[in-house]
């Protein structure tokens, strides 16, 4: 089958050689169709998200995409949210899950958590202060409300439906059903913001009642924020609107040992894209010392997703069985970080292969 693959900018091309050569080392007869998005893409193509990489993903239903660069307040958007939201991957599923030999201060933390992709504030509707729209928009809401808005504000607009909210919540439900998981916790801000995150909690409600067999809770998401880490092992399934699932999913990461090691996935309806939850890391861009971890993991996710279980499960343990023996490992996986046996990223990636043969 054909797989699209986005090797994605500084690090990414990177982790994500490192993630396809332990996939082929299962043998499975997989085709990589590669496009190229963001930075690089720009002098290419003249376009941070060419529309042949859409094409792609349409066509093969898969990828596989490496992390890339998101300027921060300047610049272009992030093409990590363009994708998702070209393509309505509205459920970004980041599990946590603790691995022996990983350097953290947490043990056995089991969670995933299903992040809505497409709303909330991450939908980019915004509008520049001083700008004739922003200004537009602030009379409007002086002229609906009694609340007053300072004159030199940028304004963000915060969507929440309830056919948004219903598809992340039950997906969040179906995956703890399936998967044998005992709870859910639905997390919100609703005590603040009553219409939007209090829909969202609304329609949390609703669903948790067509699934009788899942416990339900929900958490103010500062609360949660405390309790994780607090009592971590209290959580199982986390169902967030978009910002604070962002967020969370990066505490949660923290817990199990750090973006190295976090990976996620995006799912719509009959299409996926797979992807590290960490950055593009360009500083470290050629230097084979990146944790190719969460590169790889997501391809485990990748392979669950197209129905190769058992591939997936064998992935996994060997990539497991590496970082638990701590030999071939790259300097962020060792106790101390200048530990001369540290290995680099294409190396790591073959002592994985290694234990697949």
């Amino acid at each position: 089958m054909k797989i699209t693959l986005i090797p994605g900018d500084g690090i990414g091309p990177e982790v994500t050689k490192a993630a396809t050569m332990c996939i082929d080392a299962l043998k499975l007869g997989i085709e990589w169709e590669t496009v190229y998005a963001g930075s690089d893409a720009i002098a290419k193509y003249g376009s941070i998200l060419p529309e042949q990489v859409l094409d792609s993903i349409r066509k093969n239903k898969v990828a596989l995409k490496g992390p890339m660069i998101t300027p921060i307040g300047e610049g272009f958007r992030s093409v990590n949210v363009a994708i998702r939201q070209a393509l309505d991957l509205f459920a970004c599923v980041r599990p946590a899950k603790s691995i022996e030999g990983v350097p953290t201060k947490f043990k056995n933390i089991d969670i995933v958590i299903f992040r809505e992709n497409t709303e909330d504030l991450y939908a980019g509707i915004e509008f520049e202060e001083g700008s004739p729209e922003a200004q537009s928009i602030i009379k409007e809401i002086e002229k609906q409300q009694t609340k007053k808005i300072r004159p030199d504000s940028a304004i963000s607009i915060k969507p929440i439906s309830i056919s948004g909210s219903q598809r992340i919540i039950n997906a969040a439900f179906d995956y703890a059903r399936v998967n044998k998981r005992k709870k859910v916790t639905l997390v919100h801000k609703a005590n603040i913001m009553k219409y939007t995150d209090g829909l969202f909690l609304k329609v949390g409600k609703d669903v948790a009642k067509r699934y009788p067999d899942i416990v339900f809770e929900d958490a103010i998401v500062d609360n949660l924020s405390m309790q994780l880490v607090k009592v971590p092992q209290n959580y199982d399934v986390l169902v967030l609107p978009n910002l604070y699932g962002d967020i969370i999913s990066d505490l949660c990461a923290g817990l199990i040992g750090g973006l190295g090691v976090a990976p996620g996935a995006n799912i719509g309806g009959d299409m996926a894209v797979f992807e590290a939850v960490h950055g593009a890391a360009p500083k470290y861009k050629d230097k084979n010392m990146v944790n190719p971890t969460a590169m790889i993991m997501s391809g485990v996710l990748m392979l669950d997703y197209i129905g190769k279980k058992e591939e997936a499960k064998k992935l996994e343990q060997a990539v497991r069985q590496v970082i638990k023996e701590g030999k071939s490992v790259t300097y962020d996986l060792k106790e101390n970080r200048n530990d001369p046996t540290a290995v680099g990223t294409k190396e790591m990636a073959e002592a994985i292969c290694k234990k697949l043969q």
